[in-house]
């Protein structure tokens, strides 16, 4: 990354108030040209008005005030056209609660000198989650082979939400036709990208589940990622995956 070009992070928040503010601390040192925007859909518990104190302080934090909860996807999107309209040079999907470490950002940084789309992979070396149930670990797992087989891509972990974007790569995907709200999101960005012909990079991370706050994982999310990648599958064979 040159020293004229930057980077956002973004953090979709929905009652995050425990982690917010010290992940933003922890990410900004990092990196000068690193800088932050939370789209927070109306967190009841101020998760947004935490945000605002740091913005009105802090030129490099921004905030994006949704007026309700869409789900993870729709945040995403709204957090990219915000990115694109500042032309960041590379953009970032993270979660606010340290299961993304920021530790790896500097390898994100370095990989996404040389590629389109760097994601951080639970599953590349050997199985790196902490403190996940087995239950949890092996649908995870499974889920990862599950999509591989179906849409071809050749990822080991498709569904992980740790990435970097170059501008390009969200400017050439038509994002008012992305249709997953959920974690099947991750998918289908990646698949779309991978459809272009964008280089993608895996690189190793180890995913650490939250010690404060609430996972949003529910059933309705895990149905929608079961049905959509046959969708994307389909919509990949007749050449509608724009």
């Amino acid at each position: 990354m040159s020293p004229t070009q930057r980077a956002l992070i973004i953090f979709p928040t929905y009652n995050e108030r425990d982690n917010i503010e010290k992940i933003v601390h922890a990410v900004l040192p990092l990196d000068p040209r690193i800088h932050v925007l939370v789209v927070d859909d109306s967190s009841p518990d101020g998760t947004g008005e935490i945000v605002d104190r740091l913005a009105a302080s802090e030129s490099k934090v921004n905030v994006l005030h949704r007026v309700k909860k869409e789900g993870l996807g729709r945040a995403y999107l709204a957090g990219f056209k915000w990115a694109i309209e500042r032309e960041y040079d590379y953009i970032f999907e993270m979660d606010a609660d340290f299961s993304h470490g920021p530790e790896y950002i500097k390898d994100f940084l370095r990989e996404i000198r040389e590629y389109d789309l760097v994601l951080g992979s639970r599953y590349i070396c050997g199985v790196n989650v902490i403190n996940w149930p087995m239950s949890r670990l092996l649908l995870s797992y499974c889920a990862n082979v599950y999509t591989r087989i179906i849409t071809g891509m050749p990822l080991r972990d498709a569904t992980g939400g740790f990435k970097c974007f170059r501008r390009r790569v969200l400017e050439a995907i038509d994002l008012d036709a992305v249709q997953s709200s959920g974690y099947s999101f991750q998918i289908e960005m990646s698949m779309r990208a991978w459809k272009k012909g964008f280089r993608i990079k895996e690189i190793p991370i180890t995913f650490v589940d939250r010690t404060a706050g609430e996972s949003k994982m529910s059933k309705k999310i895990m149905r929608e990622a079961i049905w959509m990648v046959w969708l994307l599958r389909l919509k990949s064979i007749f050449g509608k995956l724009g």
